[in-house]
């Protein structure tokens, strides 16, 4: 019986972290409401704060 519950406990855990690490992602700008639909998603070409794509031990799973 003990090693059904160790198998339970183990198997859980390695679900809850599964479902942990599928919520990790990138964040992307969000278009504010009141935006026109036709500038929604659009980029400027200059902006205005950069970041250097640094890779991720995951990264390669994706």
């Amino acid at each position: 019986m003990k090693t059904l519950k160790s198998i339970v406990v183990t198997t859980g855990l390695i679900a809850s972290l599964l479902v942990i690490l599928s919520g990790c992602g990138r964040k992307a700008d969000l278009d504010p409401p009141d935006m026109p639909i036709e500038q929604q998603n659009q980029r400027t070409s200059n902006p205005k704060n950069t970041v250097e794509d640094r890779p991720f031990v995951l990264d390669r799973l994706l």
